[in-house]
This record gives structure tokens, C-alpha cells and sequence, in this order.
């Protein structure tokens, strides 16, 4: 077993029963200070954290008014200056917080707001229409359109107080991300997210009041979510949220807002950057971190990033039922490929995978279990589902790695995307990695298809760089010199582009499902 132990929060942050606490302590401490930063039709729209409390407040009151307390909220929303403050506000006034993924169809969008089973539903204006059938279907009671305006609107109105849950109170539920099955509702509570502060302040620790945040990922993902509206509310930060990620607006938000901190997410985002014509025009001086996950990133990446912007990328691994699992210390050793260390208050073990009960030495790779503060303790109406990922204490993740002698860990696969291939263990992520190093690809994705030899075969997906030419035979030649025969790929097929999920991670079931 590794814990965190060694790890421990700074002693300069405080520790507060829930989100909004620490919303109130910035408030306070530092009223004109702009905590929320996103674009408008007519420029910037800015709240001061004193207005960030203010709107928050008045929103919880509408909840209230509304007998939302101890229900459920669904924000079907696009990342905006409404859905922040609507989240926030469902969360004071003591409802569940349900942020759900608004580029989904009705069909997907249906089982999924089941699940929430929300007394309201805040949408934007446009998808008030195709929502109204799902909650007259759903029983839902309101229907909330937030349109542009609606936060200055609450500002207008007679000041309210800010209601503070208690710890144990509901905070947030995310769906869980769906690249290899089917969505399950996480719901977490007040002191799961106070636990993520903590853990992210252990070993990336920002300064109060000093940082200026950007953000792309949405809100919907647990990482969008934690990472604009709970840890930099945490240390008092300039949160600057975008709609979305556009490789041109991310560069010039870096320059005009003097941004510090570069939120990020998967590697392709960094990918996407590095491809645009004005990456080599921006100037990056502002930028000290950067933070990637959800897949790792390549040395090349890695290196060319620090080089190139005088940044750094720091790596770490968390999922929707809880985060961090580990991070890449700011303070210490960064080891290529490796999600980081463990922080304080967590435990990680690596276990065999046909018994998932004996602890595997340094070096040996198997399933990856957590147990900490900062996770559920299981999946909303899924008592199945429940039963497999939630044992004897420990929740089971479902991602292969293992730790070397210095604690640090290394995600090697996800369990289900695993590939008998006639009896071998084949992991994708090795694959991918080899492909990713060949100097005319982009973004590759490697899965299991059916064979009729072998069980399983594997099949590679790449898209090419802009301008560049690769045929099959030529690639097949280069695996040959760099894979043992049976993680050869049997397939080979060439893409524009890989299909993304909404968080911008590669889409593996659409890929497998083509076959």
C-alpha cells in the first residue's frame, strides 16, 4: 500500500466545512478581487468575489423558493457565466447539483436526467424546447431557462444571504465518462469536494489571491467542474472560464489575461495548441503550470511544451468518483509517463486481477484501488454496478499500473480496454504510445476487435499530422521494429480526425463499434 502521508497541506490554507465557506472567506478577505472571468456578447463579464457570493446567494433563494432543499438540480448547460452560478447556487441552497453534458441527444440526455430525477432543470434558452418533452415525460416540476443577463439580474435584486451546508450535506453528482460503458451517476457531498481541495493543495500549491486560472473543460466533467467553480474559489483565484476549447481563443486568453495556470486537459488540447498558426506568435511568459489527465502524455510533448512556453505539464489521474488519485508534484521528481504520487489522506494499493485482494510489489502491474475522503461511496441507483467497484472498504477503478521503488505510479491501461490476443495480454496504451512516436501521426487509438484466429485482434486508428503521408505497409514495418509479433497490429485504418468524447478524450466505443 502507498498513502500520501508524507504529503501534507500547506499550512497558509484553511479548512472549511464546504465550497461555499470557502466562497464566503474570499468574499470577505478580498471583495473586489474578480473571481469570475468569462466572455460576453459585449466584452468581458466580470463578478468581483464580493458579486460571486452576491449571485450565488440569490440564486440559492430562487432554489429555495422553489422547495429545491434535499433535491435534485439539473443544469443542462454549456460552460457560461449562468451554469457556473446556477451550480453553485443549487449546491448553497442544500439541492444536489447535476450538471449534465448539453451536446447530448434527447435519447442519450433522457436515461440520464432519470437517474438525476431533478425538481428543476436550468437549461440555455435554446434547449428549452427539446428538453420540455424529457421533463413532461420525467415528472420534472420546473423548467428554468437561464438566458445571458439572468446573473446580472440577480444582482439587481435585493441582497440575500449566503446559505452554508453542512459537510455531509449533497454537493454534486458527475456522470461518469462513458468511453467504455454506460454513464453511472457519482454524487458526491460537500466534504468529498473540501477532501479534492485538500489533495490538490498538497502537492500543487497555488498561492491565495495571486492566481490567474483559465479553464476550457466543461462543466458537466469532474475536472471542468472542480477546476473552475471549487479549487479556484478555494485559494481565492481570477477564474477566466471559456465556452469552449478553440485552440486561437485559448492562445490569445493566455496573452490578454496574463493567465498563471492553464487548467488543460487531455493531451490532444496541447496537441491542438502546439498545431495552430499562432502558437509560435504567443507569448507564454505569464504561464508557470499546466496541468493535462484523462491520458498521458509523451515525452516529445512533454519536453517541446517546457521548451517552447517555459512551462511545465504536471500530470495527474483522478475519476468521477473521486479526485486526486495522485499528481505530479510541483516540488519534486517528474518522471516521464507517470501520473504522479499519492496525496495526503489516500490510500492506493496495486492487486493481482484474478483474486483483487493481494497487493502486487513495485514493478508489478494489476488493478489500481483507492480509498480516501475525497470518493463516493457509490453509484446513484446502480446497486450492481455498486457491488463490483465498491469492496470491502476499497473502490476498484478499473485502470491497470503499478508504482516503482519511489512511489510513483503508472497507469498502464484501462482493465476493459485490455486485448486478449490468443492467450497474450495486450494493452492499447503501449501501442499507442509506439505509433504516437512516429513523426507523421497525430493522434492514434488502438482497440480489440473480434478474430476468428484468435479471439481478439488489434486494431490501430491514426490520423495523420496536417501535410503528412503515411501508408499501412510503411507503418506495419515501423511496429515490426518496435513491438514483439502478437501487439502487432492486425489493423490498420487512417482517420481525418479520431472521433472525441464531449471532455475531449478519444472516443474508444465509437471507434470499436465501427469495427
Amino acid at each position: 500500500m502507498v498513502s500520501g502521508s508524507r504529503y501534507t497541506l500547506d499550512p497558509r490554507y484553511r479548512r472549511f466545512p464546504s465550497i461555499l465557506h470557502a466562497l464566503a472567506h474570499a468574499a470577505e478577505r478580498q471583495p473586489d478581487r474578480p473571481g469570475l472571468v468569462v466572455p460576453g456578447a459585449g466584452g468581458d463579464r466580470v463578478l468581483g468575489y464580493a458579486q460571486y457570493a452576491a449571485a450565488v446567494a440569490a440564486m440559492a433563494r430562487r432554489f429555495q423558493a422553489q422547495d429545491a432543499r434535499g433535491k435534485a438540480v439539473a443544469v443542462v448547460m454549456g460552460n457560461g457565466l449562468e451554469a457556473s452560478i446556477a451550480l453553485m447556487g443549487a449546491m448553497a441552497a442544500g439541492a444536489l447539483a447535476a450538471p449534465v453534458n448539453p451536446n447530448y441527444t434527447p435519447a442519450e440526455l433522457e436515461p440520464l436526467l432519470k437517474d438525476v430525477g431533478p425538481h428543476i432543470l436550468c437549461c440555455d434558452p435554446e434547449q428549452e424546447q427539446r428538453l420540455c418533452p424529457i421533463a413532461a415525460r420525467l415528472g420534472v416540476p420546473h423548467v428554468a431557462p437561464l438566458p445571458p443577463g439572468t446573473v446580472e439580474g440577480l444582482l439587481r435584486e435585493p441582497p440575500a444571504s449566503l446559505p452554508l451546508p453542512a459537510a455531509a450535506d449533497a454537493s454534486v453528482m458527475f456522470f461518469t465518462g462513458g468511453t467504455t460503458g454506460l454513464p453511472k451517476g457519482a454524487a458526491h457531498t460537500h466534504s468529498t469536494l473540501m477532501a479534492y481541495c485538500y489533495g490538490v493543495g498538497a502537492l500543487w500549491p497555488l498561492e491565495f489571491g495571486v492566481e490567474r486560472v483559465l479553464n476550457v473543460a466543461p462543466l458537466f466533467h469532474i475536472w471542468g467542474f472542480c477546476f473552475t467553480l471549487v479549487y479556484p474559489v478555494y485559494i481565492g483565484a481570477t477564474m477566466h472560464l471559456l465556452p469552449a476549447y478553440k485552440p486561437g481563443e485559448v492562445l490569445a486568453a493566455f496573452e490578454r489575461h496574463r493567465i498563471t495556470v492553464f487548467a488543460g486537459g487531455p493531451p490532444t488540447m496541447y496537441v491542438g495548441l502546439r498545431a495552430h498558426e499562432n502558437y509560435r506568435k504567443t507569448d507564454f511568459s505569464s504561464i508557470r503550470w499546466c496541468m493535462s489527465g484523462g491520458a498521458p502524455c509523451s515525452e516529445e510533448l512533454l519536453r517541446a511544451w517546457r521548451e517552447e512556453t517555459g512551462s511545465t505539464i504536471l500530470e495527474g489521474i483522478g475519476m468521477s468518483e473521486g479526485a486526486p488519485i495522485a499528481q505530479m508534484p510541483m516540488r519534486g521528481a517528474h518522471k516521464v509517463r507517470s501520473v504522479g504520487v499519492v496525496g495526503p489522506d489516500t490510500e492506493v494499493e496495486v492487486v493481482d486481477l484474478e483474486t483483487g485482494t493481494k497487493v502486487l510489489p513495485p514493478g508489478h502491474a494489476g488493478e489500481i484501488r483507492v480509498k480516501g475522503p475525497q470518493f463516493i461511496k457509490g453509484y446513484r441507483n446502480r446497486p450492481e454496478e455498486t457491488a463490483k467497484a465498491f469492496r470491502d472498504g476499497w473502490l476498484y477503478t478499473g485502470d491497470i499500473g503499478y508504482f516503482d521503488e519511489d512511489d510513483y505510479l503508472f497507469v498502464v491501461d484501462r482493465k476493459k480496454e485490455m486485448i486478449l490476443v490468443g492467450g497474450y495480454n495486450v494493452y492499447p496504451r503501449e501501442i499507442d504510445e509506439v505509433l504516437a512516436k512516429h513523426p507523421a501521426i497525430l493522434e492514434v487509438a488502438t482497440v480489440g476487435v473480434p478474430d476468428s484466429f484468435s479471439g481478439e485482434a488489434v486494431k490501430s486508428y491514426v490520423a495523420l499530422k496536417p501535410g503528412a503521408s503515411l501508408d499501412k505497409a510503411s507503418l506495419e514495418a515501423y511496429c515490426k521494429e518496435r513491438l514483439v509479433k502478437y501487439k502487432l497490429p492486425k489493423h490498420i485504418e487512417f482517420l481525418d480526425t479520431l472521433p472525441k468524447t464531449g471532455v475531449g478524450k478519444i472516443n474508444k466505443l465509437e471507434l470499436k463499434a465501427r469495427g
